[in-house]
């Protein structure tokens, strides 16, 4: 079976087992994540413009704006998601356009105008905020999470077995979603190494904090309208 065909027989099989195909999903850019409703980091589409290296002050300089423009932007589409929906639509078209204005102009450094192109050919998945105000600018969140996995395969250079990487990979999973629900990863290995199961599953808990946030989103948007 091809790459492409187990992909998709995957994410059928995601769907099928109850995740809403509306799920947005923000990345990096790489093809995998290009799923769903898919979003661009901001923070990451910024780093091809910091990265590049002018060789002239005028180059220097573009680059500065460019990055002063960008992250102007930024806020206004920070401040977008604050909005009430009447106030959204008004804002909509203004910032369409000043996306266009920074991501469609030339300047003197013309590897800078091909990385504006670039990104200008993303603007559905950069402003896809317009549309999901509740998806998130970035990633940022998810890079945390996966920064102690890193580190730790850096300083000990993988694992010996497949069976030790299943080990750490679940341990590692375990223990963040333990400490983003507020329980204690040892209490929990201690019920379940018991058999006394006295602490609910992950799955139901995270089922539970999504009603309460679900909850409190509808109230913040019940009062904003009115």
């Amino acid at each position: 079976m091809s790459k492409q065909r187990l992909s998709g027989a995957l994410l059928g099989a995601v769907i099928a087992s109850g995740v809403s195909p509306d799920l947005g999903i923000i990345s990096d850019g790489a093809g995998q994540f290009r799923l769903l409703v898919h979003g661009l980091c901001w923070v990451h589409a910024e780093r091809l413009i910091n990265k590049l290296i002018p060789f002239t002050e005028a180059q220097r300089q573009a680059v500065e704006i460019i990055q002063d423009q960008i992250w102007s932007l930024y806020q206004d589409l920070k401040s977008y998601k604050n909005l009430t929906p009447d106030q959204q639509q008004q804002q909509k078209a203004l910032l369409e356009a000043s996306f266009d204005q920074i991501f469609t102009q030339n300047t003197s450094f013309e590897t800078l105008n091909q990385v504006l192109r670039r990104l200008n050919r993303r603007k559905s998945e950069l402003l896809k905020v317009l549309d999901r105000p509740e998806l998130p600018l970035h990633n940022n969140v998810s890079e945390q999470d996966i920064r102690e996995f890193v580190t730790k395969r850096k300083i000990s250079g993988s694992t010996r077995s497949e069976s030790g990487r299943r080990c750490r990979d679940t341990f590692a999973s375990l223990k963040k979603t333990c400490r983003k629900l507020g329980v204690s990863f040892w209490e929990y290995l201690r019920d379940r190494v018991s058999g006394q199961n006295l602490i609910p599953t992950l799955g139901k808990l995270i089922a539970q904090k999504a009603e309460v946030s679900l909850g409190d989103l509808a109230q913040i948007v019940s009062l904003s309208l009115a």
